[in-house]
């Protein structure tokens, strides 16, 4: 049975390539004027090809009644042969037929000699007669009619006889296809350079985008130092930043994840070989002394309640970083939160003698997750007490606008230096190690905190100075937005 490799993508299948409808819309923006200028000019041409016709014939038919009534052609008809041979000529070169019709109706010329003799009682005779010179067209018979009056010589000026001249337009709706036809020759050729330019244009507008593309490729595959940078269109351009931004925050992203790895081993390796050094050391030893015993087994209980902080607190992390849809919000009283949280932690300001200072500016009502919120407030105000001088002092105030509530925690403590306030947000990260570790601190509570506020659409800031302590103010929205 063979293998395979490669199996097709089966939306990549119905997908199609930008290339056909640029290609489609480049062809309709040069067709569709072509067709419609040629379909409009086609028809433009007809009628004013026609129109000229039907004018030319009316000023013949004028001209030729004049002299038909000044040779008083209608007394007698058909003695004047000259005129009757004009009368053909005129008939010929129109391609048409010339009619004389006396005033009671009588056909008393026809140069087709089909008719002379017969009553003609036609619409355009009828009104010429009446004096209206009318012009009948019949453009699916290929052929109009014009009629003009032949006047008596006295001063009434009588109208004794109508010429009615009829005219094919056979000859000029044939020079009109020729033309048309020579038009769609002309039109088929630009048809044909339009679809070459086209793909042409397809081809050049597209490669910017295909070149991108080989480098995502290569990227895909492992190469990620790739240089992505195109920058024939100001889309292409601003592509080529998006990715590069992407892909800096992913290395960065990778870089963090690397350093947390290593910094969870870490933390978790030392109290787990503290551990092990106490219980060798107790192991190693005979007759071992009560107190120091004690002492030992103190030391390991320490390092268990330290390691148990440490899980806990990555527990936290983990639950924060899946999902903002987890908040359990409710209407929170935070007066009462900041209370609850300021008496529970009393004890550890007592036994650091750091006073607590509780400070609310109004009453405050909001949209929390009470149990994530309190943690963050805990932390903040926590690690104020830890990382203070002696005799120091914490002051929390609560405040609020008409949109946001604000969480301030000030301290007397030992402050941070500029250049590190930046790294005080990252996981593991410590300011001084050595007392961290002597007040229990993971580096994660900071991390926790900001990511609880986060979760609250909210913002926090941290003002210090080195040996003067430091002022984190929190922002949170009074309405949660869902």
């Amino acid at each position: 049975m063979a293998l395979q490799f490669w199996k097709p993508d089966k939306g990549r299948q119905r997908a199609i390539s930008m290339r056909v409808p640029l290609f489609f819309l480049f062809l309709l923006m040069g067709i569709l004027p072509m067709a419609l200028q040629g379909a409009v000019m086609g028809r433009s041409f007809r009628r004013i090809q026609i129109d000229g016709r039907v004018i030319e014939v009316q000023n013949q038919s004028l001209i030729t009644s004049d002299r038909l009534t000044r040779a008083e052609y209608m007394s007698a008809p058909g003695r004047d042969a000259l005129l009757d041979k004009e009368l053909d000529t005129i008939a010929d070169i129109f391609n048409g037929r010339i009619v004389v019709v006396d005033q009671n109706f009588r056909i008393v010329k026809d140069t087709f000699k089909l008719s002379v003799g017969r009553i003609n009682v036609s619409e355009p005779v009828l009104r010429c007669f009446k004096g209206e010179n009318s012009i009948l067209r019949e453009d699916e018979k290929q052929y109009f009619a014009v009629t003009a009056p032949i006047y008596d010589n006295s001063e009434e000026r009588n109208i004794i006889g109508v010429l009615l001249t009829i005219a094919s337009t056979e000859n000029i709706l044939s020079n009109v296809d020729s033309v048309e036809e020579t038009s769609r020759f002309y039109m088929v050729v630009a048809v044909m350079v339009l679809t070459l330019a086209g793909i042409l244009l397809t081809v050049l507008l597209v490669k910017p985008f295909d070149n991108l593309q080989v480098s995502l490729d290569r990227m895909a595959d492992g190469s990620l130092e790739e240089d992505i940078s195109e920058h024939t269109y100001r889309e292409t351009h601003r592509i080529s930043e998006a990715i590069k931004k992407t892909m800096t925050k992913l290395q960065t992203m990778d870089r963090s994840r690397e350093e947390f790895v290593a910094n969870v081993s870490h933390e978790l390796k030392t109290p787990i070989t503290s551990i092990r050094v106490l219980a060798d050391s107790l192991m190693s030893m005979e007759d071992v002394p009560a107190e120091l015993y004690r002492e030992f087994m103190t030391d390991i209980s320490d390092e268990i309640d330290r390691e148990s902080k440490i899980v806990d607190d990555l527990l936290s992390l983990v639950k924060m970083d899946k999902s903002v849809a987890e908040l359990n919000v409710e209407q929170v009283d935070i007066n009462i939160l900041v209370q609850q949280i300021l008496k529970r932690l009393q004890p550890i300001a007592e036994k650091r003698s750091v006073e607590l200072i509780y400070e609310s500016i109004r009453e405050v009502t909001a949209d929390v997750d009470e149990t994530k919120l309190s943690l963050a407030i805990s932390n903040l105000v926590e690690n104020a007490i830890k990382y203070n001088v002696e005799g120091g002092w914490v002051r929390v105030t609560l405040d609020a606008d008409h949109k946001y509530f604000y969480v301030k925690v000030a301290d007397s403590g030992i402050g941070i230096p500029q250049e590190l306030q930046e790294n005080v947000f990252e996981r593991f990260y410590r300011v001084d190690k050595a007392r961290s570790r002597e007040t229990g601190g993971t580096g994660l509570g900071l991390a926790i905190t900001k990511n609880v506020v986060l979760m609250h659409y909210g913002a926090i800031r941290l003002m210090s100075k080195e040996g003067e302590g430091s002022t984190f103010t929190m922002r949170i929205p009074l309405t949660y937005i869902y």
